[in-house]
């Protein structure tokens, strides 16, 4: 009877082992967290095996408060902040309408457009997309257009 108990116990440690591994090593679903819900799974029914009915119950009541107050530790604790993702997102992208470009502005590319690029006008550098498949560094272009967040250039014939 205490090997049984001893090997229950060992389901149970083996459970929560796992059950820490998936937390903290693998996140997501992985043969970790289904190996530890196995080995919890399996000591309650070894218990109803090994011990018969009454033992069973008393070994699933104790399985669910271990485990119940090992998950109340876990989420309480502050291990899971440590390693959760704090930071906010506070910046916001700002529209080319919003910068003052208006088609007709001329500038001169950045880098090669092939087919999108920076684009310098005036003190401006956005991203810009030219009309023709490529355009050249240090390039004069003009826009010809203002979409949302894209504007398109062509490059300015001599």
């Amino acid at each position: 009877m205490i090997l049984n108990i001893t090997i229950i116990i060992a389901f149970a440690v083996i459970a929560v082992i796992l059950f820490l591994l998936e937390i903290f090593l693998f996140p997501g679903v992985t043969l970790a967290g289904i190996g530890g819900a196995l080995f919890a799974i399996g000591g309650v029914v070894y218990g109803y095996y090994s011990l018969g009915m009454t033992g069973g119950h008393v070994t699933l009541g104790a399985s669910l408060v271990v485990y119940g107050v090992f998950f109340y530790w876990i989420l309480r604790s502050k291990s899971l902040q440590r390693i959760a993702l704090n930071t906010n997102i506070d910046s916001r992208l700002t529209s080319t309408r919003d910068l003052g470009l208006n088609p007709g502005d001329e500038g001169v590319t950045l880098s090669r457009l092939a087919p999108v690029g920076k684009a310098r006008f005036g003190n401006t550098t956005v991203e810009a997309r030219a009309m023709e498949s490529f355009v050249d560094e240090h390039t004069p272009v003009v826009i010809v257009q203002v979409e949302g967040y894209q504007v398109i250039v062509k490059s300015i014939q001599n």
